[in-house]
């Protein structure tokens, strides 16, 4: 309901989801009604980390049993759909190996980003968003909590790239309905340096403003909580100070 999908439709991102990952998997309308009933109480590994990637929350997050998923943790192996092993599957059927990025940067994450309104005398205005970023491989996603921007009804999402400690990809935001951009979709790329510690990443981001001109800025992020327990995302799902 949140991602405005049918089931049909949530089956489908599922199912490209994996694809895009090298897991193909086999996601149904009939399975999405499965994990919604609660008939499957654990979705395998293949489908929880496809969950993660659509919903941009943390599997635990969604209303799974969390012993089930601590099995599915443990050992890879749980609940009604399980049936094929943990791996990312080649031509060959072996698991094909890829580079592990330095630091794991899944958790809760400040998003501060600074931009210019032409409609309003070229002043610098300052976005800020409490993020999810979940890390599957060399690949982070983000998504702001649902009311954790410091414009309400301004939700952020990333799509982002790890290769050593630089940190590539695009940004999508939805303006406010009643907000001075009038619910206006804005998007573009952002490349940052992720410094050693994995608690700040910082660079640019790249857009096309209203009148169709290139627009830049400074960008941030710095890590609050390595928790993505739902305990933690609700003490979170608040407007940045």
């Amino acid at each position: 309901m949140g991602l405005l999908m049918s089931q049909d439709e949530f089956a489908r991102a599922i199912r490209d989801a994996g694809v895009q990952a090298g897991q193909p998997n086999d996601a149904s309308k009939r399975l999405v009604q499965r994990w919604e009933s609660g008939t499957t109480v654990a979705p395998r590994p293949v489908y929880a980390r496809a969950l993660e990637v659509v919903t941009g929350l943390p599997i635990e997050s969604l209303g799974f049993p969390p012993a089930t998923l601590a099995r599915i943790s443990e050992d890879g192996h749980g609940g009604h759909d399980l049936g094929s092993p943990i791996g990312i599957p080649t031509s060959n059927g072996a698991p094909a190996a890829q580079a592990a990025p330095r630091a794991s940067y899944s958790g809760v994450w400040l998003s501060t980003y600074e931009y210019v309104s032409s409609g309003r005398g070229d002043a610098v205005f300052t976005g800020k968003h409490h993020v999810v970023l979940l890390q599957h491989g060399n690949r982070l996603t983000g998504r702001s909590l649902p009311n954790a921007s410091l414009n309400p009804g301004s939700p952020l999402t990333l799509d982002l790239q790890v290769e050593g400690s630089t940190i590539t990809g695009t940004w999508t935001e939805q303006t406010a309905s009643e907000g001075y951009y009038r619910g206006a979709r804005y998007f573009g790329a952002i490349q940052m340096l992720a410094e050693p510690t994995a608690r700040r990443m910082a660079g640019k981001w790249v857009g096309f403003g209203k009148e169709f001109d290139v627009n830049t800025g400074p960008w941030e992020l710095r890590l609050l909580d390595t928790s993505t327990a739902k305990a933690q995302l609700d003490s979170y799902n608040r407007p940045p100070d």
